[in-house]
């Protein structure tokens, strides 16, 4: 039986190893399931999803979706959640209820610009909220390299 002091080493080295695998830098080279940004929050992926160019500013979807590590679907069952959109000096704040297996979704007046930053935040069923920022439209670093296959 393994002592307890390298147990607990063990464990943080595989968490550190896990956590660095998914950093923004990361996942922004990944590509998400339903064309969003990915953003990892505590044990979850979130994919943010936004409408496009074509929808009226004034009823503008917001769709997230919540899977595991590994891409595995979580319910959002009893979720709830909200995300700010900030363009400039404009600032939108749009409600988030489940919309039916692993998505949350909410409608809202937004503009689509580069410099979009988004915060969000979401509570599971018996959960602590998870938080998580994007930036949505901004184009991945020409500089980013040195990563494999997840």
């Amino acid at each position: 039986m393994m002592p307890r002091t390298a147990t607990v080493l063990l464990a943080s080295l595989l968490w550190a190893g896990l956590a660095s695998a998914h950093t923004d830098d990361y996942l922004d080279t990944m590509q998400a399931p339903h064309g969003g940004q990915l953003r990892m929050a505590g044990a979850y992926h979130l994919e943010l999803v936004l409408a496009p160019s074509d929808v009226p500013p004034a009823q503008r979807p917001v769709r997230v979706y919540v899977t595991d590590h590994a891409g595995t679907a979580q319910p959002t069952a009893g979720a709830q959640g909200s995300v700010t959109l900030l363009s400039g000096k404009r600032k939108t704040t749009i409600a988030l209820t489940p919309g039916g297996d692993n998505v949350l979704h909410g409608t809202g007046s937004y503009a689509l610009a580069p410099n979009l930053k988004a915060v969000m935040s979401i509570t599971l069923p018996g959960q602590a909220a998870l938080q998580a920022r994007f930036t949505p439209l901004a184009k991945p670093s020409a500089t980013h390299t040195g990563h494999t296959g997840h």
